[in-house]
């Protein structure tokens, strides 16, 4: 099966100015109605053959500049069965696409926190999927709340793979990207298509995130649908700050297409699943995967500890907090 993927390169508008939640998610709604336009006239374009579609990470709310955790949940943070939800699976049920992206989301299992979450919304408006950030400077993250959150959801809620028609389509978030341990669990459970979503600096030069994209598709022999953002509006930080250069790459590293700057539907690529399975069942040097040798790294990793779980479980998700804690890492780690 081959199909089109596009990785929507959009300008994020952030809620940072609005007082109030209702005012939040009258913005977030507009955003909602602006995207469907754009999709529904991509579509029309590329074809109607483009069956996933990922935006960028921050693309409802942009990001908490000078909020506390607690205004940034009461204000910005999405309720799981809330209206942003209903109208986002409305526009997907309508638009006939798989769809993925990024926002902060609140748990009813953690009310004092927020998490930021991927999603995969499927073209019968289900959320098939929610992959939970698990490495970030000042956003709570599962790690944060280890052994309540593994008592909640479960281990494997941490690397969730959903097995459709279009192929097994995974998340990774933002800075996620930079760890292969993420893209690589993923993978053992099935995952063959990662979307990401991101905001970062869009530059020409090899930027660690941009390295990465590339490195985890060769190690894991799986596409990158990486969607950034076209600027943040609405806050005090330079609008450009994190702009283009969405990108598409395939299970050899290549990169397929790439988006210069601005809003942009120039990221679209076909994901051709019949050559990707082909390539991971043939016997060669080249078959990463099927060369693993697990059991070489468990005893490493079982033994070491860097940074430490459950720091929030008796401390406020406070800047101050995250600093702290990777101070205390560092000295750890070169004394």
């Amino acid at each position: 099966m081959s199909y089109k993927a596009l990785a929507l390169q959009l300008t994020c508008q952030s809620v940072n100015s609005c007082q109030t939640r209702d005012e939040a998610e009258v913005l977030m709604l507009q955003t909602i109605d602006r995207i469907e336009r754009q999709i529904a006239a991509s579509i029309g374009l590329i074809g109607r053959d483009t069956l996933l579609v990922v935006v960028p990470e921050f693309f409802l709310s942009g990001l908490p500049i000078d909020e506390t955790v607690d205004q940034w949940r009461d204000k910005a943070a999405l309720d799981i069965d809330g209206r942003i939800y209903e109208a986002l699976s409305a526009m997907v049920q309508r638009q006939q696409i798989y769809f993925s992206g990024n926002v902060y989301e609140q748990d009813p299992f953690f009310p004092e926190l927020y998490f930021q979450t991927s999603f995969i919304i499927g073209p019968n408006g289900d959320v098939l999927l929610r992959y939970r950030r698990l490495n970030a400077m000042f956003t709570p993250t599962p790690h944060d709340v280890w052994e309540l959150y593994l008592d909640a959801y479960g281990y494997d809620s941490l690397f969730p793979v959903a097995k459709t028609n279009i192929g097994n389509l995974a998340c990774i978030a933002s800075e996620d990207i930079l760890y292969p341990e993420v893209a690589r669990c993923l993978t053992m459970r099935g995952a063959e298509v990662f979307l990401h979503s991101t905001s970062e600096i869009g530059s020409p030069l090899m930027t660690p995130k941009n390295i990465a994209k590339q490195a985890r598709a060769i190690e894991n022999m799986a596409y990158v649908v990486s969607a950034n953002s076209a600027g943040i509006v609405g806050n005090s930080l330079p609008s450009g700050t994190t702009d283009g250069r969405s990108k598409i790459i395939d299970a050899k590293g290549i990169v397929l297409v790439e988006a210069a700057y601005g809003e942009s539907i120039v990221a679209n690529a076909d994901i051709d699943l019949a050559a990707l399975r082909e390539f991971r069942q043939r016997p060669a040097i080249g078959n990463i995967l099927a060369r693993q040798r697990l059991e070489l790294y468990a005893d490493s990793y079982a033994k070491h500890s860097i940074y430490p779980p459950d720091t929030l479980l008796s401390q406020p998700a406070e800047r101050t907090h995250f600093m702290r804690t990777q101070q205390d890492v560092i000295k750890k780690l070169y004394s």
